[in-house]
């Protein structure tokens, strides 16, 4: 049996401290790297999707894969709702925009850089 490489392994929950910050290797309680980094990098791609559950029916954008912190990501949710005219709020690290503004969010993430899919019906 071969022995295996411990050269590419890290440490993921330690009993002790809880889990581990990615980037610093420290419980997450004592993370050294701030607030402001994004909760999540993802493959790099924004995905926009239409959702209507618990709405009563009516469709929300959901804007997901954004690797902002929370203060670049409320500016940007502001700029998306003025680009679109109609409002909408931030849940966590996603941008929720009223109606169906796929269509209108899309070049204008592009626009600002972005790798956009359109995801769910």
């Amino acid at each position: 049996m071969a022995k295996r490489d411990r050269t590419n392994s890290r440490l993921v929950y330690s009993t002790d401290g809880g889990r581990l910050c990615p980037q610093c290797q420290r419980p997450e309680a004592a993370c050294v790297c701030g607030n402001a980094r994004p909760a999540a990098v993802g493959d790099g791609i924004v995905r926009l999707h239409r959702e209507t559950k618990g709405r009563g029916g009516k469709a929300v954008t959901v804007v997901r894969g954004l690797p902002l912190a929370p203060a670049e990501l409320k500016a940007l949710a502001s700029k998306l709702k003025q680009k679109c005219g109609v409002g909408g709020s931030i849940k966590g690290d996603e941008i929720e925009i009223q109606g169906d503004q796929r269509q209108i969010l899309q070049p204008e993430l592009e626009r600002l850089g972005f790798r956009v899919k359109i995801a769910g019906g």
